[in-house]
């Protein structure tokens, strides 16, 4: 059987609202986490992913009051990330009503993390999140000369800072230690809506076993085709488009299926309750 690939609706969301910004700096208010998150579901969309994205910049814990009123309104899987500093912590989002919890900065700190996670909640819980950024040459290539691929730094707390980390090595570490599946995220393209990063992507999905999105740099359908089909990505995520209303999911969806991309074309709402309505006997 072909496996469906999947269109993902992230909210950033700051003091509560769901906001967007280009390369994650102008942050502005696009709306309600609940609201939109319902809107989505609605449109198609198979999974939401929410993050909380001054949490770790602040030292502050995921707000819980949210992901937990967006849960509740919600059938699609919920992925949840920022503020996530310890398998606690992982505990606490699952409680509130996440079906995953999305690791970034404090898996940099301490990878520990992601096995102590998947020991106690399962791998299918835990998400790397990785937000990457070119950098000029890589090393050991000699000054003057051209290098031949580009090399991806790792940058944490909401893009603020770099590491050593180079980005396709780490998630091959990050699935090692446990997590079953990879968000990747390319801070450049991000809001720029010229298409996704296909090279970062293609890498990072040609080195790992487990699903990886690629997120940043969607504008339009084939960008969206090019992610799942060129880049090898089983999902792709967006936001600013679906947000200001330059397309929908499923308006995307359409166009992917026209493609020949294998997706869900009705939403998931739609389909639990097709199915639950063909266990009702007369």
């Amino acid at each position: 059987m072909t496996l469906r690939k999947r269109i993902v609706v992230c909210l950033d969301v700051r003091d509560g609202r769901v906001v967007k910004g280009v390369s994650f700096v102008g942050l502005r208010d696009v709306g309600d986490p609940v609201a939109l998150a319902e809107r989505y579901e609605a449109e198609g969309a198979d999974e939401v992913v929410l993050l909380d994205v001054s949490a770790s910049r602040e030292g502050r814990r995921t707000l819980l009051d949210v992901v937990r009123r967006t849960a509740e309104r919600l059938f699609v899987p919920l992925t949840v990330g920022g503020g996530i500093g310890d398998v606690d912590d992982v505990d606490r989002v699952l409680r509130a009503g996440a079906d995953k919890v999305s690791v970034n900065s404090a898996a940099v700190a301490r990878p520990e993390l992601l096995t102590e996670a998947a020991a106690r909640f399962g791998s299918q819980c835990v998400v790397a999140s990785i937000d990457a950024r070119a950098v000029e040459g890589i090393p050991g290539v000699a000054s003057g000369s051209r290098p031949t691929e580009t090399r991806y730094e790792v940058v944490t707390h909401g893009g603020t800072r770099g590491t050593d980390l180079e980005a396709v090595s780490w998630a091959r570490r990050c699935v090692e230690l446990g997590a079953g599946e990879v968000l990747l995220t390319s801070i450049d393209r991000d809001g720029h809506r010229d298409g996704f990063d296909l090279e970062l992507t293609g890498r990072v999905s040609s080195t790992v076993r487990v699903p990886v999105i690629a997120s940043g740099g969607a504008g339009t359908a084939e960008h969206f085709r090019d992610a799942l089909t060129l880049a090898g990505a089983e999902a792709a995520l967006a936001a600013g488009i679906f947000h200001e209303g330059v397309t929908t999911v499923a308006e995307v969806k359409r166009a992917l299926h026209e493609a020949g991309v294998p997706v869900r074309l009705t939403s998931f709402a739609a389909e639990s309750a097709s199915q639950a309505a063909a266990w009702v006997r007369p």
